[in-house]
């Protein structure tokens, strides 16, 4: 039996159409059915009932359909753990971690995190800070690294980190807050805990400053590069781009500016997360 009919198999059970199959699978419509007639010869049983040009899974087909699926799910996992064994690995950890976290402190952690635990597989998954909860309540990753808290109840949350929340414009001389809020636009929503409350504070004191929503850090830098407005951002997040001029710290003045909180999640204390978690009480102090 070839992995590759179990694959072709289980795509077209899903579509219930050998044409479909083969456009996901890249493959011709020929080879799709060839790959479907090979793995029923060796099942001796038929897979697919053809109707005209729609097929339908047999009784057969409903039953394989599920250990056809724990075939290709175990295969593929033994083939990712002989792959990292053979890459000197013979422990896993997978990381769920919030975009502001990932371009920020993250790729210094990690690298210190590596070089002490050689034989520990590091995967990161970068997801939205509203994802990271549900992924980490459904054994997904092993921990997660957000900005904010998760509302699954299954999920042990500490925060990690906490840091100041500065305004930031183009390199240009002279700005302070109240230039800086008349003349250029506040981009807002790149951060998931803090903008919806905060605008509120910006307004109570500059009323008519213009806005624009931008959900990415990376983009918001971007623009504030190209004069496109300013923003309040995490100091970890934008402290490169003050060290090398690409953008200034604006002083604040009249506006209480929030903070931002990192959080660590968990849901099952593994060795690899413990390990991970002692670590990070050595580089970042909770």
């Amino acid at each position: 039996m070839d992995i590759k009919w179990l694959r072709t198999f289980i795509i077209s059970a899903k579509y219930e159409n050998f044409r479909e199959a083969s456009e996901e699978l890249f493959l011709t419509q020929p080879a799709v059915t060839k790959h479907i007639k090979r793995l029923e010869e060796s099942l001796n049983i038929q897979l697919f009932e053809r109707i005209g040009k729609k097929v339908v899974l047999t009784p057969a087909g409903h039953k394989f359909l599920s250990y056809a699926r724990e075939l290709i799910s175990n295969y593929e996992q033994g083939m990712q753990d002989f792959e990292a064994w053979k890459q000197g690995y013979n422990r896993k950890l997978i990381i769920a971690a919030a975009p502001q976290v990932a371009s920020s402190f993250l790729p210094a952690l990690l690298r210190r995190f590596m070089d002490e635990n050689p034989n520990i597989e590091v995967l990161i998954n970068v997801l939205s800070s509203f994802e990271i909860g549900n992924v980490i309540s459904l054994g997904k990753a092993d921990l997660g690294l957000t900005r904010i808290l998760p509302v699954q109840t299954n999920v042990k949350a500490e925060t990690v980190h906490k840091e100041s929340v500065i305004l930031v414009g183009p390199n240009e001389s002279s700005l302070d807050e109240n230039i800086a809020l008349h003349k250029y636009r506040v981009i807002t929503h790149n951060h998931p805990d803090y903008w919806d409350d905060f605008l509120n504070e910006i307004k109570r004191h500059y009323p008519n400053v213009q806005t624009m929503k931008v959900n990415q850090v990376e983009v918001t830098k971007r623009f504030i590069e190209e004069g496109l407005g300013v923003s309040y951002l995490p100091l970890t997040v934008v402290k490169e781009e003050i060290a090398s001029k690409r953008l200034v710290e604006i002083k604040p003045d009249k506006i209480i500016r929030p903070t931002s909180s990192t959080y660590l999640l968990t849901k099952a204390a593994t060795d690899e997360v413990l390990i991970f978690i002692e670590f990070l009480k050595r580089f970042i102090p909770f």
